[in-house]
């Protein structure tokens, strides 16, 4: 199962220095296979950008995102653009000049407008209590999805303890999203 983490000013920090020295950690304390950058309240969000995509080149994590902005990922070299579950219309886009695409999803309309439009991935949320996000889905409604839509899914939302990791790892999903499960 593949592991996929998300920043978060929240838990990384706007201060560029800081925010060097949390990733760091957070990466070598950890096996990471997809990383993304999240932040929509920073001013330097570029230069965060930056920073993210250099050391997660020098740490060799093999794919690696930006949220939302999908020329400043294809300017920064990034693997690809996490998309909102507002930007299907920008996957063509993503994809035509070489990005991989992963799409946040919430429902059944979701995944189906994700494979519409040519996703390589969605997340698919929250799957566990998250603060401010809704109805849990739950392992057996995950189990369901992954054994019903033909699309890499990243299970998101909640995902914090091993015991999360271990029921996740039942449903044969491609792999699990978090911001917090990484933080240590």
């Amino acid at each position: 199962m593949k592991s996929y983490l998300i920043t978060d000013p929240k838990y990384f920090t706007n201060d560029k220095e800081k925010f060097e020295n949390i990733l760091l950690n957070t990466i070598s304390n950890s096996n990471i296979d997809y990383i993304c950058f999240r932040d929509k309240v920073s001013s330097n969000y570029k230069e965060l950008a930056k920073v993210f995509v250099n050391i997660s080149k020098n740490k060799n994590i093999p794919n690696i995102f930006i949220n939302s902005h999908i020329d400043l990922a294809y300017s920064l070299n990034a693997t690809g653009v996490h998309l909102t579950s507002n930007q299907y219309n920008k996957i063509a886009y993503a994809k035509s000049i070489g990005l991989k695409t992963i799409i946040s999803t919430h429902n059944e309309e979701d995944i189906q407008l994700a494979i519409k439009y040519k996703a390589d991935y969605i997340t698919y949320s929250p799957i566990f209590d998250t603060p401010n996000k809704g109805k849990p889905k739950g392992i057996e409604e995950l189990k369901y999805i992954v054994s019903n839509y033909d699309i890499n899914i990243f299970a998101l939302g909640g995902i914090i303890t091993e015991k999360h990791i271990q029921n996740i790892k039942t449903t044969n999903v491609y792999g699990f999203a978090s911001i917090r499960y990484f933080i240590k």
